[in-house]
């Protein structure tokens, strides 16, 4: 064999033996998130983008229901975790927090948190807001043929048994509680929602369904259904699917809202990986593209210059102040209790 030729035999070997311990040196990131049209937007906004610019990272969207299955997965495998990104409710994040399940959230893990709008943090939660939702006003737009402008709309005796709500447990449902009880001159939701309930007594007559099938927006969009509520990020994206026969409006009295955080699992497998994917799902680049995919408000504050006035006006991130301040923690304290004044009082008043 000719010199020439053993050094390339070298070279080629060399280059070989290079390539698999760049792939043995790549990291898979596994993220739980919520699966369906949640899944399908953020890969394509967020995890692709962010793997194209970090070719030796892999992310793995491992998609869940709710957050309460995805807890319990975090649950079963806290002795040796196999995830390493959780996006879930921040109701269950405080749960997982208290676990011991997320590591503590800092600079050390994203330099973007004094971006963040104060409503993404909460005491005693180890992981920070990446997305806002909003609970809006569903219509269809062949049975009601003038956009609607309040929650009030809801009560018009036009719409009996037309009017389809996801009743608590859903979180809907207990978002429509809160609303509804400022509304009715209610003053402090933590201590009783009862002028809420009360109120809600007077719309059950009207109410068609209280468990929309297989969600809300489907039975609206066909015309089983006129008019009810639902959150404002899937709402815009199934109105464009339905060719405007699903209406969104926010309502001039406000809305309150839904907070998903992204927290870091302790012991995950690829923490550094992990911290560099979430460093970048709360950079403003990240933000702005999920919104513009999809519709979540961001909860970075810079987000807001780089995504267009056409998505913008589509969430919440223009009226920041006609959101309701609710305290999900706390609210989850008395969840049970605001479920029980429905199955009593509210839902028997349908039928």
């Amino acid at each position: 064999m000719t010199a020439f030729k053993r050094a390339a035999g070298v070279s080629l070997t060399a280059l070989a033996m290079s390539i698999a311990a760049s792939a043995a040196m790549a990291d898979t990131v596994v993220l739980t998130a919520y699966s369906g049209i949640f899944q399908e937007n953020y890969v394509k906004a967020v995890v692709e983008p962010f793997m194209k610019a970090n070719p030796d990272v892999k992310v793995e969207f491992y998609g869940m229901p709710n957050s309460a299955q995805m807890l319990g997965t975090l649950r079963a495998q806290v002795s040796a975790p196999q995830i390493d990104i959780a996006i879930m409710d921040v109701s269950v994040a405080k749960a997982a927090t208290d676990e011991g399940i997320f590591a503590p959230m800092d600079e050390t893990v994203t330099k973007h948190l004094a971006d963040l709008y104060p409503q993404a943090r909460a005491d005693g939660v180890n992981a920070v807001g990446v997305t806002f939702d909003n609970l809006v006003l569903l219509y269809n737009t062949d049975k009601v043929k003038e956009a609607p402008t309040s929650w009030n709309a809801l009560w018009d005796t036009q719409y009996a048994k037309q009017v389809s709500i996801p009743a608590v447990p859903d979180i809907q449902g207990t978002t429509l509680t809160i609303i509804t009880d400022k509304m009715a001159g209610g003053t402090d939701y933590i201590q009783s929602v009862d002028a809420g309930i009360k109120r809600l007594e007077e719309l059950a007559p009207n109410v068609q369904t209280w468990e929309p099938r297989p969600d809300v927006y489907q039975p609206i969009s066909s015309g089983t259904a006129a008019i009810g509520i639902g959150w404002n990020a899937r709402a815009q994206v199934y109105s464009d699917l339905s060719a405007g026969k699903l209406g969104v409006v926010l309502p001039q009295e406000g809305s309150g809202f839904q907070i998903n955080v992204i927290g870091l699992v302790k012991g995950g497998p690829a923490s550094e990986s992990a911290k560099k994917f979430v460093d970048y799902a709360l950079s403003p680049e990240a933000q702005a593209a999920f919104t513009e995919q999809m519709f979540y408000a961001p909860t970075n504050a810079k987000a807001a210059a780089l995504i267009s006035e056409k998505a913008l006006e589509r969430t919440a991130a223009g009226v920041m102040d006609k959101m309701i301040a609710i305290n999900w923690l706390e609210v989850a304290k008395i969840r049970e209790a605001i479920t029980e004044q429905w199955r009593r009082r509210v839902i028997p008043l349908s039928r």
